[in-house]
């Protein structure tokens, strides 16, 4: 099994769980997942879990308020 736990991983299990699960964070499509992973980076820093991080962002989404920013340039929108 699988575990998320901040308790559980080292920063770099959780940089590769975030890898893993978002596909291509390079941001090679010139920036357009930047936002995305910048959502996240609380979570590998140990600060907070990922499901607070889902549940701010679904609050937000809710609420209409601002998430992170992706550029408009992106070809894939």
């Amino acid at each position: 099994m699988v575990k998320y736990l901040i308790k559980d991983t080292t920063r770099e299990e959780r940089e590769q769980i975030v890898a893993e699960s978002l596909g291509n964070i390079d941001a090679s499509c010139d920036g357009c997942s930047s936002g995305i992973v910048e959502m996240y980076q609380d979570y590998i820093d140990g600060k907070k879990e990922l499901r607070e991080i889902s549940m701010e962002f679904n609050a937000r989404y809710i609420s209409g308020e601002e998430a992170p920013t992706v550029r408009s340039s992106c070809p894939m929108r």
